[in-house]
């Protein structure tokens, strides 16, 4: 299935709306920081809080800003156009649900609260208007179009490995957050209030783990069985790897935790290492799933289940095969005589 021209459109507009948005945050906290090193190092946690200016965004909307601008020229030329859309949709509303309850509570200025809620309603609502239109909008392919597939046979595994161990990276983590951080930060971890302080339009981050860590999932099972919407689910899910590496290894470079590396403890040792690991995998898995999609064929038949086509795949040319004889209609059509010896016994 793809999608109707009319689909195509509207999904793009939504994408593009969502993609202004993001910029006019950002925009707004680069105006408040001295330069884009600035910005960075805030993103990163790099730079001390006290003193900073509070920013309303986090590499999160960064990485949803290059999503949306992607997925709206994707739904316009790719033939992944409805997992595309639908995907992207998913994960906009999942992402920015928070925004609903945790602005009403933060420390800013009423006004840029309430422009906050607003991008985050319409954030919410065009979500929604993506997945209904990535569903809606399916049309059956025609002849000469490109069929969505998704990725290939190694690719699928390559990316299985790399976006399953991301997901056990990141629940250790989240586990061991549970030992380490005070009582009084729970539910806050993952709801938002205080004693959290979070940017303003980004969702607390205990969160967007409980957000990611399924997608990690969900994208290396769709990737290792090779269906379509395995592609634009691990080319965010890598997306938010590489943000994820790209600021802990930025942080590390920043206190020199790579030059003091040996005389860390060992769970600094494994932090930095868990965001090097991060940053590998995001370069990998957007690198073998941006490739073109490939469709499964399975011994005996064309496309299945995994890979698009028929129902449990087209059977190959010269089906049926060949008979022995003594079997089936004649050549001339209708049933005959029976044969004049019985068939033979294997």
């Amino acid at each position: 299935m793809t999608l109707t021209r009319g689909a195509r459109i509207t999904g793009a507009v939504l994408c593009a709306v969502l993609a202004l948005m993001a910029v006019a945050w950002i925009v707004r906290d680069f105006q408040v920081v001295d330069g884009p090193e600035m910005l960075w190092d805030i993103w990163a946690g790099a730079a001390n809080p006290w003193g900073m200016p509070s920013l309303t965004t986090t590499a999160t909307s960064l990485v949803l800003l290059v999503v949306h601008a992607a997925t709206a020229v994707a739904v316009l030329r790719s033939a992944l156009a409805s997992p595309v859309l639908i995907t992207t949709g998913i994960v906009t509303f999942a992402v920015r649900l928070p925004g609903v309850w945790t602005i009403a509570d933060s420390p800013f200025p009423e006004e840029l609260r309430d422009r906050a809620l607003l991008t985050t309603y319409a954030a919410l609502v065009a979500g929604l208007a993506m997945v209904v239109v990535g569903v809606a909008g399916r049309r059956p392919v025609a002849d000469g179009e490109g069929r969505p597939a998704g990725p290939g046979r190694g690719a699928g595994v390559a990316a299985f490995l790399l976006l399953g161990f991301q997901a056990v990276v990141f629940t250790g983590w989240e586990i061991r957050q549970t030992f380490v951080m005070p009582d009084g930060l729970y539910p806050a971890w993952f709801t938002g209030g205080r004693p959290m302080v979070i940017p303003l339009t980004e969702a607390p981050p205990g969160w967007i783990n409980v957000v990611l860590i399924p997608m990690f999932l969900v994208a290396a099972v769709g990737a290792v069985a090779g269906v379509a919407y395995a592609r634009p689910l691990g080319l965010i899910a890598g997306g938010f790897m590489l943000s994820s590496g790209a600021l802990g290894v930025g942080r590390g470079i920043r206190f020199e935790l790579f030059e003091r590396f040996t005389s860390q403890d060992i769970e600094t040792q494994l932090n930095t290492l868990s965001f090097v690991a991060s940053l590998i995998a995001g370069v990998a898995v957007l690198l073998l799933l941006a490739r073109k999609g490939v469709e499964r064929v399975p011994a005996g038949g064309s496309p299945g289940p995994w890979g698009g086509g028929g129902p449990w795949g087209v059977q190959p040319p010269g089906y049926p095969p060949p008979q022995a004889p003594g079997f089936g209609p004649p050549p001339g059509g209708g049933f005959g005589p029976p044969p004049s010896s019985p068939p033979p016994r294997w």
